[in-house]
């Protein structure tokens, strides 16, 4: 059978190398660069402690880091038994108490609609949100739980922070009628903040040290807050964000408050938008239980420890993180204190300034020990129970970072 060949006009054939070869349309437009600007580390709450109420709108007040023209928020049910139906959620920029600017307000949407269930053991991220958020404000998240069977809440339990309960569905409220104070954060993971594509996040990965447990509430006064708003007022680290993931409490090899540090690792801080640099300052729980003249448990040593921070490090580096080894503070007094704790908390702490494991050292244990007494905080620093900094403390923490460690992008 005798066939024609078919070719292109000359002017089509022209126009169509234009196209292939034209680098506009060769290659999908970038997606938005997303970084967190705040989070927080979920865990399971039973709900008789959470006291979660069906109908409820749950107001909740977060002290963002950087800021940005558009915003998305991280809901989680990682912890839930059943599926979470959130019913409806809005965003807006604080107006102080459990007030809102309405004028800097806007409901949330997941892919196109305004609500939406969330499964068990998972999370769910908003639709982008133009709203204008200047960097160290406070943002108001208001989400509405309808009714609904809620055996285990997905919350990070210590807040530092008053958050606020009413009835209804009342999330675009600008102040909420009699609303009940609430001191932890259900539901709620993270906000993200669109970026240039040179902005990053930093993880605060840590224990009650970390969360500001004793810091005076609704002051934002825990030391990853005072970097933060240090690295805002310098241009060269403006574009950073400081992501919060420390957890009253918790260990690093065992579960205690929260998962271990180990097997929380990815989801605090593998998955957070962003993520460049890592700060770890873990440990001195697994000391204190393992060495409690009085009721030891999981006995861990120095080398136990020294193996788990490097597995931190290791995954870290996998994902292109650096990492930084903050030193563990004195914790001499504290209740669980003893000789052979502060011989490991010691020999962690000469581990963390000489390894080649970690990319750049953080000397908390320097910046806030006693010099005529080493073993013990400065007085000053310290809230009374020879374990946790008070707002000094977490100032003299925050003011010990070098900003150079990050400004080599």
């Amino acid at each position: 059978m005798n066939l024609k060949r078919r070719t292109l006009p000359p002017l089509a054939l022209f126009l169509f190398c234009l196209c292939c070869f034209n680098p506009n349309t060769a290659a999908a437009a970038s997606p938005d660069h997303w970084v967190g600007t705040w989070a927080t580390a979920p865990m399971a709450q039973d709900n008789h402690e959470e006291r979660v109420a069906a109908d409820t709108t749950y107001r909740e007040i977060v002290h963002v880091s950087m800021g940005g023209p558009a915003i998305r928020v991280i809901l989680t049910n990682e912890f839930g038994l059943g599926p979470l139906t959130i019913g409806a959620a809005n965003v807006a920029l604080s107006a102080g108490g459990s007030d809102i600017n309405t004028a800097a307000s806007a409901p949330l949407t997941f892919n196109g609609r305004p609500f939406i269930v969330i499964p068990a053991g998972a999370l769910v991220v908003s639709d982008p949100v133009n709203l204008k958020l200047p960097p160290t404000s406070n943002l108001a998240v208001s989400i509405f739980i309808p009714s609904q069977p809620i055996q285990q809440v997905s919350a990070h339990g210590y807040a530092d922070q008053t958050n606020y309960t009413a009835p209804g569905n009342v999330v675009s409220a600008k102040s909420l009628d009699a609303p009940t104070n609430l001191y932890s954060w259900p539901f709620l993971k993270g906000v993200d903040v669109k970026a240039d594509d040179k902005a990053a996040a930093i993880v605060a990965f840590g224990d009650s040290i970390t969360d500001g447990a004793y810091a005076t509430r609704d002051a934002n006064a825990r030391w990853p807050d005072v970097l933060a708003a240090r690295l805002q007022a310098d241009k060269n680290t403006a574009d950073l964000g400081v992501l919060n993931e420390g957890i009253g409490g918790n260990r690093v090899l065992h579960d205690d408050t929260g998962p271990s540090a180990l097997a929380r690792f990815d989801r605090d801080v593998l998955a957070q938008a962003g993520v460049k640099y890592l700060i770890i300052m873990e440990s001195i729980n697994d000391i204190g239980h393992a060495q409690d003249l009085h009721h030891p448990y999981d006995v861990v040593t120095a080398d136990d420890l020294i193996a788990g921070l490097s597995q931190l490090a290791t995954r870290a580096h996998t994902h292109g993180i650096k990492v930084f080894g903050a030193t563990l503070t004195p914790y001499v007094g504290a209740g669980y204190a003893s000789p052979k704790g502060e011989a490991i908390r010691e020999a962690v702490n000469q581990w963390i300034r000489t390894t080649n494991q970690l990319d750049g050292v953080i000397d908390f244990d320097k910046a806030t020990r006693d010099p005529s007494n080493p073993e013990v905080y400065l007085p000053a620093d310290e809230h009374g129970d020879h374990l946790h900094p008070n707002d000094t403390g977490y100032k003299v923490m925050g003011d010990a970072i070098d900003l150079s460690l990050f400004k080599s992008k």
